[in-house]
């Protein structure tokens, strides 16, 4: 399949690290705080060493993935870097994996955060009717053009950093320095090993969604200069805000407290600010979760589009068509109904934890696509190429390796469960894909 018009080359460098940015930047920084000091045992030293190595093999990763980002430019971003390197098979299942549970599940995730923000001021019962209404909303912005939907990225990207910067600066300020913030690592009778695998796994929600950019790159005007700006670029900025926003909140309250605090940010600005501060924090996050959730829903139909106009997915022809506005409306829909649906679940932390671990199989693949395609096509032209080569790319891929056999085997029952069916779900693909491909033979 082919489209007969052509999505247009209008994003630049700085759209495209705010999706980088705002994808990121969504409720990880907020919440999950709660979750890695629960699970060091109120030890604060753990938690910041994970934020270290999730930012270090994020980084690690976004030098390596930029590589094959700026060589193979399509849009659909991963699904095409493994597709053109290892056949069309492992490439749908990427493709499959995103937009049947990475991309609606994180988007519903983060419906979910901000139905129980909102919930909290106007009634449980609105909880879910808001997620949903969000996620509507967001559908009906993205299909009036990615210009739209990059200005909201970039507006909500700017409105995110403006509480953060304010509690990190006045964090500093006026909290009163005592707590530990590196001591001791992790709390009494909790195995270190067993810590750093599930406080890493939360760290790395947090920085999901650095490659988002990639799936755009058909629609930016010079993607082999700004995309790996915006990748490396975007992650390093991350990296400097989440240390320096968690130093932030131990500097005002320890860690044995905030493993019992869900939206540490809002206690930290309560304790600073004052009421008027904790709600207008409250904004801040809210304003933060509509733009990564915008985001995941802008990059998760182009996906879905690239496998459609590939003529690998069911009701392809419909999936493949652009509006007027020339964007793939159909695919935005399609993401958006399977959200609301996984919004009825109504767990943020089930909906993210099995999309994180779903999609770190793919990136670890697409790490090795640079070393593969090194050996391939030698004399190929590549405006960029990672630094130190071979080192970051094998550094690369034993991050992932070591997220899914971490996941797998050393995280407990429960997350050797919800990997398993989320590899079974990805697997369920593979019939797919063959029943499509039949069914066009014939």
């Amino acid at each position: 399949m082919s489209n007969n018009t052509a999505m247009k080359k209008e994003l630049g460098v700085s759209a495209a690290m705010s999706i980088v940015v705002g994808c990121v930047i969504g409720a990880g920084v907020f919440f999950k705080p709660y979750a890695i000091y629960g699970a060091t045992g109120g030890a604060p030293g753990m938690g910041m060493l994970a934020w270290i190595f999730g930012g270090l093999a994020s980084l690690l990763g976004a030098l390596t993935f930029a590589e094959v980002a700026v060589m193979i430019p399509k849009t659909g971003g991963m699904v095409a870097y493994l597709g053109d390197t290892f056949g069309e098979k492992v490439g749908f299942l990427a493709g499959w994996m995103q937009t049947i549970i990475f991309y609606p599940a994180f988007l519903a995730g983060y419906g979910v955060t901000v139905g129980e923000e909102l919930g909290a001021y106007i009634g449980a019962q609105f909880e879910l009717p808001i997620a949903i209404a969000l996620i509507i909303i967001l559908v009906a912005a993205n299909s009036l053009g990615s210009k739209t939907a990059s200005r909201i990225q970039v507006v909500s990207t700017v409105c995110k950093l403006i509480p953060l910067f304010l509690l990190m600066i006045f964090g500093f300020i006026l909290g009163s320095g005592d707590n530990p913030i590196f001591t001791p690592m992790v709390g009494e009778g909790k195995s270190t090993g067993a810590v750093l695998g599930s406080t890493l796994l939360a760290v790395l929600f947090a920085f999901e969604g650095w490659t988002n950019v990639g799936a755009i790159a058909g629609e930016m005007k010079n993607p082999g200069k700004d995309m790996p700006r915006a990748i490396v670029g975007g992650v390093s900025i991350i990296m400097a805000i989440y240390f320096i926003i968690n130093m932030a909140y131990l500097w005002v309250i320890p860690a044995d407290e905030l493993m019992n605090i869900s939206s540490p940010a809002s206690a930290v600005a309560m304790k600073i600010f004052g009421p008027v501060g904790g709600t207008l924090i409250k904004v801040g996050i809210i304003i933060s979760v509509i733009g990564a959730a915008n985001g995941f829903l802008m990059s998760g139909s182009r996906v879905a589009f690239h496998l459609a106009d590939t003529g690998t997915l069911p009701c392809s022809k419909t999936l493949a068509k652009l509006n007027g506005n020339l964007v793939p409306s159909n695919s935005i829909i399609l993401i958006g109904v399977l959200a609301a649906l996984y919004s009825l679940i109504g767990q943020f932390n089930l909906l993210t934890d099995l999309a994180v671990f779903s999609c770190w199989i793919f990136y670890t693949l697409t790490f090795y696509c640079v070393i593969v395609l090194r050996k391939k096509m030698p004399d190929a032209e590549r405006k960029y190429k990672v630094p130190c080569y071979p080192v970051i790319p094998i550094l690369a891929i034993a991050s992932g390796l070591y997220v899914i056999v971490s996941q797998l085997f050393l995280s407990g029952s429960k997350a050797t469960i919800m990997s398993l069916c989320s590899i079974g779900i990805t697997l369920i693909g593979l019939p797919v894909y063959l029943a499509v491909k039949k069914k066009n033979a014939k």
